[in-house]
């Protein structure tokens, strides 16, 4: 009997965040027998690893002019024009038509990415005619961010409710129901599944870096120059003042202000590329200090470092400081709000992280097995 096929479509638009986190699913799902293709359709990331046994398809990309996400760029930086979208509407039909997946994923959307529904609209109104027809499921993380214009929770639900199967939620609704963000979620709840969150847990590379140290990071995207500067301005100022730091800067950020960087660290500093052994070395660092996407923070609880966090906070996102603050309430993790960042508040912030002890505190952490479990059993449901 061949495997079952599982085809994940996701769309990165500023960080690499989203692109890490359903690549932890499409892991989980080739780990565990199936045929896993994984589209991505945002920039690559040279720093995207552990993907053998699956296929990976790079559409061409696009990514976000900024935080507001209004304007898509593509390669070339110039914005997208209709025939580039009938392009990627007509290459991403024809992926899916080759792969024929038994079960369709897609990261966020209906509850995001509406930019995209130029060619998943279509894709999925196609679906709908298979027969077969293949399971399509929603991958979506535990929180949105702040919408000024209510009527799209009602295109979302009623795409959902049209072309989907479920959406799986990507976290504990002990720690933040998803109701909390998307108001209508009573609307859609026999459709709504919980997963846990997700941590990577494929085989990380190991080395010694980072043992002992402050590492300080602000995932992929270019938006961690602030946390940066401020960082080395409180490195003096802290308890781990005589400590090695490490810097890890995303590949995004702009040269010269990396060398800007280089110039203003002093004696115990490293600055470096981000790199792919970043979850391996959370295990033996002594502090993390970062931005609060998704995937940094549930990789931080699972390894059980000490961390303060600086929730982003541009354009309309509000996800990372609720769920920044909402384990901060449980002492799992130290918080500074961006636009009160100051070198002596950092400083504070690290003194209190470093007298805690790390825990999860019993949050679940198993998100992509469940995402694997949830499916098969949608599946043998389907089957006579």
């Amino acid at each position: 009997m061949a495997a079952p096929g599982v085809m994940i479509y996701v769309q990165h638009l500023l960080g690499v965040g989203h692109l890490h986190r359903v690549s932890a699913i499409a892991r989980a799902m080739a780990r565990n027998g199936f045929a896993t293709t994984l589209v991505s359709g945002g920039m690559p990331d040279p720093t995207l690893h552990g993907l053998e046994g699956i296929r990976f398809i790079q559409l061409p990309p696009a990514r976000a002019q900024d935080s507001s996400f209004r304007v898509l760029l593509d390669e070339h930086d110039v914005p997208v024009t209709d025939e580039w979208r009938a392009m990627r509407l007509a290459r991403l039909q024809a992926v899916f038509d080759e792969v024929a997946p038994d079960v369709l994923l897609t990261e966020l959307f209906p509850f995001g990415r509406r930019p995209m529904r130029f060619e998943l609209l279509p894709l999925l109104a196609r679906i709908r005619e298979r027969r077969p027809k293949p399971l399509v499921f929603c991958s979506v993380r535990d929180i949105l961010v702040d919408r000024s214009k209510p009527e799209r929770d009602l295109d979302s639900i009623a795409w959902l409710q049209q072309h989907y199967d479920g959406a799986f939620i990507h976290g504990d609704p002990a720690i933040v129901p998803f109701e909390k963000t998307f108001p209508l979620a009573d609307r859609i709840r026999d459709q709504l599944e919980y997963t846990g969150y997700i941590v990577e847990q494929h085989d990380i590379p190991q080395t010694g870096a980072g043992e002992g140290e402050v590492l300080v990071s602000a995932g992929g995207g270019a938006v961690g120059l602030p946390l940066f500067r401020t960082a080395l301005a409180a490195k003096p100022l802290s308890a781990a003042r005589d400590r090695q730091w490490r810097i890890l800067v995303s590949r995004q950020e702009n040269t010269a202000a990396v060398e800007e960087l280089r110039q203003l660290a002093g004696p115990g500093v490293i600055i470096e590329p981000v790199r792919p052994d970043f979850p391996g070395m959370l295990r033996h660092c002594l502090l993390s200090i970062s931005k609060a996407g998704y995937n940094t923070v549930m990789e931080t609880l699972a390894s059980r470092a000490r961390a303060v966090v600086v929730p982003f906070a541009g354009g309309e996102e509000t996800e990372q400081a609720l769920r920044a603050n909402l384990l901060a309430e449980r002492g799992l993790l130290q918080v500074v709000r961006e636009s009160g960042l100051t070198p002596q508040r950092l400083a504070d912030a690290i003194g209190a992280a470093l007298a805690s002890a790390p825990t999860t505190a019993g949050i679940r952490l198993d998100g992509a097995d469940e995402t694997v479990r949830l499916v098969r059993h949608h599946l043998a449901r389907r089957s006579p």
